[in-house]
């Protein structure tokens, strides 16, 4: 017999899996439609990224040709595992991490929209890609809440 407690927890919970499901879907074209701005044909990276990346987008410690291979690898990869929800805690962390270089070395003044991204990607850090991944239906919930 379900009690009222119990059809409120089971409501919140398929919430808590939309909302997660829906975040992936709202963040991952970001990143993807970025990373398709810096190749051209499949996956061949343009002499324009590279320029970018060695002025605009130039980071300490880090060259701006492996820079420029890391940040579109990852634009694409991130993206695809967002959306299928495999691996999504991985993903969201390091798209996570890519907001806040962009947020602290290349725009420290687009801090509103940099928000918006962590906002939608800390959840998915921290309770994973929901009922509604790849996640969910190949570990199951082993790992808690995936």
């Amino acid at each position: 017999m379900l009690t009222t407690t119990g059809i409120a927890a089971r409501s919140a919970g398929r919430l808590d899996d939309a909302l997660l499901l829906l975040g992936r879907l709202a963040i991952a074209p970001v990143f993807f439609l970025s990373g398709r701005t810096k190749v051209e044909g499949l996956f061949t990276i343009t002499d324009r990224t590279f320029e970018l990346f060695r002025t605009e987008y130039a980071l300490p410690l880090l060259p701006p040709v492996i820079a420029a291979w890391l940040a579109t690898i990852a634009e694409h990869a991130f993206s695809a595992m967002l959306v299928t929800g495999i691996g999504t805690r991985i993903a969201a962390f390091g798209l996570l991490a890519m907001t806040a270089v962009i947020e602290i070395f290349v725009y420290p003044d687009a801090w509103p929209t940099h928000l918006s991204w962590a906002g939608l990607l800390i959840p998915l850090v921290i309770r994973g890609g929901g009922r509604y991944s790849l996640d969910h239906w190949l570990l199951g919930n082993k790992t808690g809440k995936s």
